[in-house]
């Protein structure tokens, strides 16, 4: 478990392994929010520090994480894929569907945009050099993102902080074309992680 992603309005953890996920406590005026959070040592002391729990908010219907667990600990509302804005966020729709349902959270006073599924910057998501790559079973139906982000955090890899808007356009322009690319990263990706974990040096 690494910090990450830490900047002016917030913080994030990571934990190192193959699907990277990522955490991210938002701090708005006094009150921390909670996304899609794993349990981690020496995250909650933190998160009081920072704040009064406001609540914890889950923008993938899979995505339980930790979730639960957290709301209880805190005392708070814990709110599942949010339509309706919560506190100072507002939500837009990536895909729902029967089998999927995703939101991103939009922070327009912060100008972060936080994804779960949608986008990330882990190396099995990102084609070749990309900074930000779209989840390979959304790239061929990209969702509609119309936002102008100066910050973006991911639920798979470490947030964007530079030209973020830039990133935003290219993953969402470029996903179909650069498909194949994402496979063969994503395969090479999971091959090192098996020669690292069954091949003795």
């Amino acid at each position: 478990m690494e910090a990450v992603d830490e900047f002016h309005a917030g913080f994030g953890w990571i934990q190192h392994e193959f699907l990277q996920r990522c955490s991210h406590a938002l701090v708005a005026e006094g009150r921390v929010w909670l996304v899609d959070p794993v349990a981690g040592g020496g995250v909650e002391e933190r998160v009081r520090a920072a704040g009064a729990p406001a609540g914890v908010i889950q923008l993938l219907d899979r995505h339980r994480r930790d979730c639960v667990a957290w709301a209880n600990r805190l005392g708070c509302a814990h709110h599942v894929v949010p339509q309706e804005p919560v506190g100072p966020f507002d939500f837009l729709t990536v895909r729902f569907s029967r089998t999927w349902k995703e939101v991103a959270l939009w922070w327009p006073g912060e100008r972060v945009l936080v994804c779960a599924d949608a986008l990330g910057t882990a190396r099995y998501f990102c084609a070749g050099d990309e900074r930000l790559g779209a989840h390979p079973l959304l790239r061929l139906r990209p969702p509609s993102l119309p936002v102008e982000p100066e910050a973006i955090l991911c639920g798979h890899g470490e947030g964007v902080f530079t030209d973020a808007t830039g990133a935003l356009r290219e993953a969402l322009a470029t996903s179909r074309r650069r498909l194949p690319r994402q496979v063969m990263s994503a395969v090479a990706t999971y091959g090192q992680r098996w020669t690292r974990r069954h091949v003795r040096p």
